[in-house]
């Protein structure tokens, strides 16, 4: 397998989390989002993901993207340890803890719409921060809500077991405080955060030891 991945995407960063968790080996293609007005705009990257996003997973002949799908492909395909609980209901909690993260929160944030507000429509520094601020408060202050009511001992968003909704929390609690985000009012994902990042596969994954990270 063949991740193509930047070190700093979020997306990216939930699916170096899976692998690592599947014990899945894989090659790292580092895509540099920003270098040379950004690699992922190149014909060569666009013929394999016309999106121009970053991960995508070539697993064998076919190339995979958008994290969610790759990461539920790696569960179907390597199913121990499980990243989904058993039941329907346990299933569909879980995938919404995750949507929250990947589908309301990240996109407001992610880079292509703050190069949009700084560039197109000349939007200052500090108009950016707080555009990012304003809508990490608003995604976070649900999903704490939401934790406290899904997560058994405070050590995982769902129950007392990783799950997909884990591999997503943990890059996007990364990206506020990289942001200097006032995380404050979110004890539980602080400690959730602090349980897994201290994981071997959390660790394996973090921006710091890829191949392509810039300080």
């Amino acid at each position: 397998m063949r991740l193509y991945t930047y070190f700093r995407s979020s997306a990216s960063y939930r699916v170096r989390i899976a692998l690592a968790v599947k014990g899945v080996a894989y090659e790292s293609v580092p895509v540099n989002l920003r270098g040379r007005g950004g690699e992922q705009r190149t014909r060569e990257y666009l013929e394999r993901n016309p999106q121009g996003f970053v991960p995508a997973l070539e697993a064998g002949a076919a190339v995979l993207s958008q994290s969610l799908a790759i990461i539920e492909y790696l569960e179907e395909t390597r199913p121990a340890p499980p990243l989904l609980p058993p039941g329907a209901l346990e299933r569909a909690q879980v995938r919404a803890l995750a949507l929250h993260i990947g589908c309301d929160i990240h996109p407001l944030n992610n880079l292509r719409v703050l190069e949009y507000l700084r560039g197109p429509l000349g939007q200052p520094d500090a108009a950016v921060k707080a555009w990012y601020a304003h809508w990490i408060a608003v995604g976070l202050e649900a999903l704490e809500a939401r934790a406290k009511r899904h997560s058994t001992a405070g050590r995982f968003l769902f129950g007392d077991n990783l799950s997909l909704a884990d591999l997503c929390l943990v890059p996007q609690m990364y990206n506020a405080v990289r942001y200097n985000c006032d995380l404050a009012p979110y004890p539980t994902l602080l400690g959730i955060d602090r349980h897994l990042t201290a994981q071997a596969p959390f660790q394996a994954a973090r921006p710091e030891v890829q191949p392509d990270y810039v300080p």
